[in-house]
């Protein structure tokens, strides 16, 4: 159990896509995207300017996604992924992403997600009682279905580790890494 899957979909954001796809490497792991079909995506970069209310966005790099989540097989992973950005709003809706959400919250695998990342597992009903960290915007999301927003850069809850946005990566991520570094060591 090597591998790990990314989500991700048009309009995700790079640095919260790109700091886990390196990170994963740096620790041996084989990072997998899966998006809604498989071919490359543009992400964005997202920021508050200061004196704006909103969102700025713009391009950033494109990645490319080695499968569709139709052809994710979640059982071949040790963890997931939930990317930022404004992907997960449409990507939310595919059944195929439904499916294996839902997998990694059953069988309790290390699970991380930042920013907007949240709506996916939101939508899979799979945040019902969790403590959960995503961007304040979200907060809604995150409590009609049954979660608690918690405003801190790093929020355990069992297998789930999430974060507000990539400014959070450096608060986060060791503890997901530790999280599959532990199960990967236990599959073998």
């Amino acid at each position: 159990m090597n591998k790990v899957l990314i989500i991700v979909g048009d309009a995700s954001e790079t640095m919260d896509t790109m700091y886990p796809y390196y990170r994963l490497i740096e620790d041996g792991f084989e990072p997998v995207v899966a998006a809604p079909e498989k071919r490359r995506y543009q992400m964005v970069m997202h920021e508050v300017k200061p004196g704006w209310t909103i969102t700025k966005e713009w391009e950033g790099y494109t990645i490319e996604a080695n499968l569709a989540f139709k052809d994710v097989v979640p059982e071949e992973y040790v963890g997931v992924f939930f990317s930022g950005g404004r992907a997960p709003e449409y990507i939310r809706y595919d059944e195929d992403l439904m499916r294996l959400t839902r997998h990694f919250f059953e069988t309790n695998k290390p699970i991380a997600s930042v920013c907007h990342g949240v709506e996916i597992p939101a939508r899979a009903d799979c945040v019902r009682g969790r403590r959960m960290a995503t961007v304040p915007k979200c907060q809604f999301d995150l409590e009609v279905c049954g979660g608690e927003f918690v405003d801190e850069a790093c929020v355990v809850d069992g297998n789930l580790v999430s974060g507000r946005t990539y400014h959070d990566h450096g608060a986060y991520m060791g503890v997901w890494m530790k999280m599959l570094n532990e199960a990967r060591e236990a599959a073998q």
